[in-house]
């Protein structure tokens, strides 16, 4: 039985408090977070690159809006009890829209919302040509996302790009500005070095996350070595994404190739497990319960 979503978020916030680098999946449909769950994962993040390039085959450059966050957020919440990060980019707008934007996700089931500093239309933290925000605005947005949030357990957690444009000691300056506005994780992205992670968290008091994009600019540690540094988060917001789409290349690849494609379970999913994933013996009951029965 699922958790109240006041139960699921207090508990949450204890957990990423802990500061045991809790390994959390990114997801970019329910399908995909149903994966996650069914692997063990203890929360899951949907990423707005991911939705962005699964949805409609573009890359992160701030072509997704709040409608299609807000909908595969009610959709993937309908698909597991998992707590859920949702990426919210910039808040798709100034102060008033992220008050919008935190509202409507909650209502559609957010347990935590990331904001980000950079300038509309936002690119992938890991791409080159990046601008932000001056401090004080996102100040102003995050004032608006505490105040917005019904639940005082949803998180919200503040990311900064300012590491690529100004500095990683200017991104650490805007970090504690953050954590005043009312922050509860810190997210500082694309740090580059294994010093700069080392250092990151001793330098605030509100936990933090640390993004690891495979092929991206930040290195990569063991989860049990970032929970020896005490950070709350350690994040793979597209390691779903990209293994599905090696996985598609591969399958398809002998397909092409062969001119046919059986049930092999290195190439694809085998049709019984498919029809688990999605929950169809469940479906099945139902429809036998409600099913019309002669008098």
């Amino acid at each position: 039985m699922s958790l109240p979503s006041a139960e699921r978020r207090s508990a949450f916030r204890s957990l990423v408090e802990s500061r045991q680098a809790l390994l959390v999946p990114g997801a970019f449909n329910a399908l995909s977070a149903r994966v996650v769950a069914d692997t063990g994962f203890g929360a899951l993040y949907i990423t707005g690159a991911g939705v962005t390039n699964m949805f409609f085959g573009l890359p992160d450059l701030g072509f997704i809006g709040l409608n299609e966050m807000a909908d595969h957020t009610a959709r993937i919440r309908d698909a597991v009890d998992l707590p859920l990060i949702v990426d919210a980019d910039t808040g798709y707008g100034n102060a008033l829209n992220v008050r919008h934007a935190v509202r409507t996700l909650e209502r559609a089931g957010a347990d935590a919302i990331q904001l980000e500093d950079q300038v509309s239309p936002k690119k992938c933290g890991h791409f080159a040509g990046k601008a932000v925000i001056s401090a004080s605005e996102m100040v102003g947005k995050l004032h608006a996302a505490v105040d917005a949030r019904e639940d005082p357990n949803l998180l919200i957690v503040a990311r900064t790009d300012a590491c690529a444009t100004d500095g990683f000691d200017a991104a650490i300056e805007r970090g504690h500005r953050f954590a005043e506005a009312g922050a509860d994780v810190l997210f500082i992205e694309a740090v580059e070095t294994i010093e700069e992670i080392q250092r990151l968290p001793a330098m605030f008091n509100a936990p933090q996350l640390i993004n690891i994009v495979i092929g991206g600019k930040t290195p990569t540690l063991p989860q049990s070595r970032l929970a020896e540094l005490g950070f709350g988060i350690a994040l793979y917001a597209n390691a779903s994404l990209q293994s599905a789409v090696r996985g598609m290349q591969r399958a398809l690849g002998v397909l092409k190739a062969q001119g046919k494609l059986d049930e092999d379970p290195d190439l694809v999913v085998p049709f019984n497990e498919r029809q688990r994933l999605v929950d169809k013996p469940f479906y099945d009951r139902l429809d036998e319960k409600y099913a019309a029965h002669d008098d």
